[in-house]
């Protein structure tokens, strides 16, 4: 059965790598970080300094997915705007030493907070790391596509019925069991599909706490990273998306801020969050909020569909994790179920 993790044959590695990027130096350490679900992403430490090394998993994969050299597009694009992103230095092709198209980017110290409660922070903390997320999401909706050179980072028309249409597809050709709450979101998605009217900016993807990495002592991100899904499209996603875990449980392998007291906690209610962000981008109300979240959660269910059908192929990058998966997908979609109002029998 093929593996999630590439063979990784070191000289033949350190030879590629000294000849694309002469600084590189001598490769002493590889090691696998125990994070991500798409993407396998390794550190490599050198004499002198530490990258990280970003890779498609070998195996048969679903059509355009692991897109890495979008991630290293869109990272080198917004290198020189007020949204952190790490260095990017080199991008491999399909016939890489290890396989599998990777880059190379810069290993930035930080922090990586895994639990959207942040038990380890106090509330003044807490506060203000929300604060910072908002304002660098809405600093990302604020970048210029055509000014960066991203201008064809997507395809035009309406952005959720192209999205919704690709992940339907997706989940299809991963589907494993046949879930009556994913197969009655999909048809209320597609016969209640929003206009798109207008707005358009890049969007991550997956923007969540997780995805950042905070300075070590203050709350600041440093960089933010995972762009695998990035593209041009409709803001409101990525800000429905990351509201989704406001509505999460935090169990079955998910986390999320459901049902803690999040008064009590210094966090922002949803609402206050949403408000916030608003704010930064002088925005009015929002209108179709429920589609939004309905169809973030969907897509999310849709990824984890991906991440359980890898598994199954031996090609997961961590498939212990998609046990867990198994029970949270039908989980996501009975709750974007009753988010839109809809019973499943």
């Amino acid at each position: 059965m093929p593996k999630a993790l590439h063979n990784l044959d070191i000289p033949a590695l350190q030879a590629y790598l000294q000849q694309n990027m002469p600084e590189f130096g001598e490769l002493l350490e590889i090691e696998k970080f125990s994070g991500g679900q798409s993407n396998p992403t390794y550190k490599l430490r050198t004499a002198d300094k530490t990258y990280v090394m970003r890779a498609k998993p070998p195996g048969q994969l679903l059509k355009s997915a692991h897109m890495v050299d979008r991630e290293f597009r869109a990272m080198g694009a917004l290198a020189k705007t007020d949204v952190p992103v790490p260095e990017v230095y080199h991008l491999s092709g399909d016939d890489s030493p290890i396989g599998t198209m990777f880059f190379i980017m810069e290993y930035i110290e930080g922090r990586i907070f895994w639990d959207p409660a942040l038990p380890e922070c106090s509330n003044e903390e807490r506060m203000a790391i929300y604060a910072e997320m908002n304002r660098v999401l809405a600093a990302l909706h604020d970048v210029s596509p055509n000014a960066v050179g991203l201008f064809d980072y997507g395809k035009p028309g309406n952005y959720f019925a192209r999205q919704t249409g690709r992940w339907i597809s997706q989940y299809k050709a991963s589907e494993t069991t046949s879930i009556p709450a994913m197969n009655k979101l999909m048809d209320w998605l597609e016969a209640n599909m929003v206009d798109d009217d207008g707005a358009s900016s890049l969007v991550h993807g997956d923007f969540r706490l997780d995805n950042l990495v905070f300075h070590p002592t203050e709350p600041r991100i440093l960089a933010v990273l995972d762009w695998e899904l990035s593209t041009l499209g409709h803001p409101l996603a990525d800000v429905a998306y990351q509201c989704m875990q406001w509505r999460l449980p935090s169990f079955k392998g998910l986390r999320g801020l459901a049902g803690l007291d999040r008064v009590a906690l210094g966090i922002p209610l949803e609402e206050e969050y949403v408000e916030q962000y608003c704010k930064r981008r002088g925005l009015g109300e929002i209108d179709n909020w429920e589609f939004y979240l309905a169809f973030s959660m969907f897509r999310l269910a849709a990824i984890l569909q991906g991440v359980i059908a890898r598994a199954e192929a031996g090609n997961a990058s961590n498939p212990d994790a998609a046990n867990m998966m198994r029970m949270a997908v039908p989980l996501i979609a009975n709750m974007a179920c009753e988010v839109i109002g809809e019973a499943v029998e």
